[in-house]
Order: structure tokens, then C-alpha cells, then sequence
């Protein structure tokens, strides 16, 4: 089992690349039967800085038509989040009457998704689904549907595959959990 160290932290191997790859088929799959041989184009609203690995093998995997956008939220301080969602950058197109797929790193405790569906509605979206690789069910306490999950997880603190802890860690190919040893 592989380890890294990040700052003070140490981290072991938890979801080896080769696991998640399949993840994304499996999400990209379902998502192609939605959507394949739609007329319009459809967003891929990314939510920066997370989900920008996910996003990128996501799209290489689909197999319509599709516009990228991106939206930066900020929850997260050290490995805790703040319980406050801010938009740090906002969205790089205009996305009203269009269909989104938001596609997130990862679901915990649902205060992003809030606040993305209430962008959404702030840009007269047509229709919007949420997109995540990964999903905390043991955190999540909204009650919005989540559209597509690669990969349910325990409450850990992770890194890795875009995600960051003090924003580095996120170039790792695997995803890493906390080392508590």
C-alpha cells in the first residue's frame, strides 16, 4: 500500500486508478443512454478545481455533443469544510434555457449541490442533473437527487484525482484516504 505525504499529513492508497477508470465507464455509460442522439447540446458544467480530472475522462467518454463550462465554489479549509459555499468564480458561459450536467468531485454534505441548483435557477437552466464521482451518503442531508454516482465511500478525508487537501494532492492518479496510524 502505497503512502504520500502532504504538508503534515500522510495518506495510503484507497481507490486505485484502475478502480475509479471503471467507475467512469460505468457513470459515462448511463449518462450516453440519457443523452445520446439529443438534438440540442448539452452543458458539462465543471466545478472547478475538483472535478477537473473527472471531468476531462468523463467527456472523452461521451458520445454526443457538448459544451464545457466551468463554475469555482470554495467549502473546503484544511480537511474540514467551513459549512459556507462561496463562488469564487463564476460561470464562463451562459448556460440559460440549456441542459446541465453538473459534474462534482465529490458529495458530502450536500451544501455545494444547494448551492449549484440554486445557480441553476438563477440562470433559467432548462433542466439541470448532478454528476458526481464520488458520493458520502453518510453526510448527505439534502434532499436533491443525485443523477449520477460513480462511487459511493465512507466519511473519510481523501485525496487525490483532482481532490486537494490545502490545495495540493490533487495530480495524484489514485485516490488516497487520511492515515490515521
Amino acid at each position: 500500500m502505497e503512502k504520500v505525504r502532504l504538508f503534515d499529513k500522510t495518506f495510503r492508497t484507497f481507490i486505485p486508478y484502475g478502480k475509479i477508470s471503471e467507475a467512469i465507464d460505468k457513470v459515462a455509460d448511463k449518462i450516453n443512454r440519457d443523452f445520446r442522439g439529443c438534438d440540442d447540446i448539452p452543458v458539462l458544467l465543471c466545478v472547478l478545481n475538483g472535478s477537473i480530472m473527472f471531468t476531462a475522462e468523463l467527456m472523452q467518454r461521451l458520445e454526443f455533443n457538448c459544451e464545457l463550462v466551468s463554475v469555482k465554489l470554495s467549502s473546503y479549509q484544511g480537511t474540514g469544510s467551513t459549512g459556507t459555499v462561496k463562488q469564487a468564480m463564476g460561470l464562463t458561459a451562459d448556460i440559460s434555457g440549456r441542459r446541465v450536467i453538473i459534474i462534482e468531485d465529490i458529495v458530502d454534505t450536500g451544501n455545494t449541490i444547494v448551492e449549484l441548483k440554486r445557480i441553476m435557477e438563477e440562470n433559467h437552466v432548462a433542466e439541470s442533473r448532478i454528476c458526481t464521482l464520488l458520493y458520502k451518503p453518510d453526510s448527505y442531508r439534502k434532499d436533491i437527487p443525485l443523477d449520477y454516482i460513480a462511487m459511493e465511500i465512507p466519511n473519510d478525508f481523501i485525496v487525490g484525482f483532482g481532490l486537494d487537501y490545502n490545495e495540493i494532492g490533487r495530480n495524484l492518479k489514485d485516490i488516497y484516504v487520511l492515515d490515521e496510524e
